[in-house]
């Protein structure tokens, strides 16, 4: 059986500086009280390690304010502006881990909406990192997911400014359908794409090597946005596409008849996993 892997497959840079700041917060504070303010990513694997050297997860805000010591991690998803100003104004020492590429989105979308723009993130309004975006907003903001959505958008004042930004993670196909939808609508429109080139680049990598496989695996935690939105590809690419987060979600059976098989791994996905899946294919077919 010839295996192909995605060269992009598994954490991507935020992801990785994101963990790794754990890490070093471990080593440096031992014995120390840190937290993370959500899971520092969405992969059951690396919350299970986390916990077991003593990193506790605070997953409200009614944590977050019950705390009165101790290390607070902010996660690569980012928070809303009031969470830092919460635990300044505590006097609680916090990291922050936000991944560049969204700290970038966060300072345009203060800047724009402070300058009176009405904001629209193009994005999952469940996501943290749509949470943490819309957080750092001075004025008005919508979220819009999909076509109806964007359809359905509308503002009485037809000069005024909009300034659109995506979530990172975001389709970038259905972020052009989406801007383009927006746009007919005559307003004095910004678009900055955001989404991260990574993760572009991962989702056209993936579509490509599921094209020609005749089985795609796509691994990932369930949780994960990125690789909800990788398994979404490679399904329309290749018809037996199948989603797992560890090897022991692996159906064998499922592979018996192919030849070719695509492996991808979403942002969240550690090597040791996409590795393991990968050796197993190839020695046992």
């Amino acid at each position: 059986m010839e295996v192909e892997l995605a060269k992009t497959a598994g954490f991507c840079f935020g992801v990785k500086r994101a963990v790794e700041t754990v890490y070093q917060e471990i080593k440096k504070n031992e014995g120390a009280r840190i937290y993370t303010y959500g899971p520092i990513i969405h992969n059951d694997e690396v919350i299970r390690d986390l916990k077991q050297q003593g990193v506790e997860v605070l997953n409200t805000l009614e944590e977050l304010e019950g705390l009165t010591e101790g290390t607070v991690v902010i996660r690569s998803h980012g928070v809303p502006e009031s969470v830092c100003s919460l635990l300044e104004n505590k006097g609680i020492r916090y990291v922050d881990a936000t991944c560049p590429f969204v700290k970038k989105i966060h300072q345009i979308v203060r800047k724009e909406s402070s300058k009176g723009a009405h904001v629209v993130i193009i994005g999952n309004g469940s996501h943290p990192e749509v949470t943490g975006i819309r957080g750092w907003a001075v004025g008005p903001v919508d979220i819009i997911q999909n076509a109806r959505e964007a359809e359905d958008f509308f503002l009485e004042n037809k000069g005024q400014k909009v300034c659109v930004v995506s979530q990172t993670t975001f389709n970038y196909n259905k972020f052009q359908e989406l801007v383009e939808i927006i746009t007919k609508k005559g307003y004095d429109i910004i678009v900055l794409n955001t989404i991260c080139n990574a993760t572009k680049e991962r989702q056209e990598e993936a579509s490509g090597i599921a094209s020609r496989v005749d089985a795609m695996i796509v691994i990932g935690d369930k949780k994960s946005s990125n690789t909800q939105k990788l398994f979404e590809i490679c399904s329309n690419a290749c018809e037996n596409t199948y989603y797992i987060q560890t090897l022991g979600d692996l159906n064998v059976n499922q592979l018996r008849s192919v030849e070719t098989v695509g492996i991808t791994a979403g942002a969240s996905t550690p090597n040791k996993i996409i590795e393991e899946v990968q050796n197993y294919v190839r020695i046992n077919f």
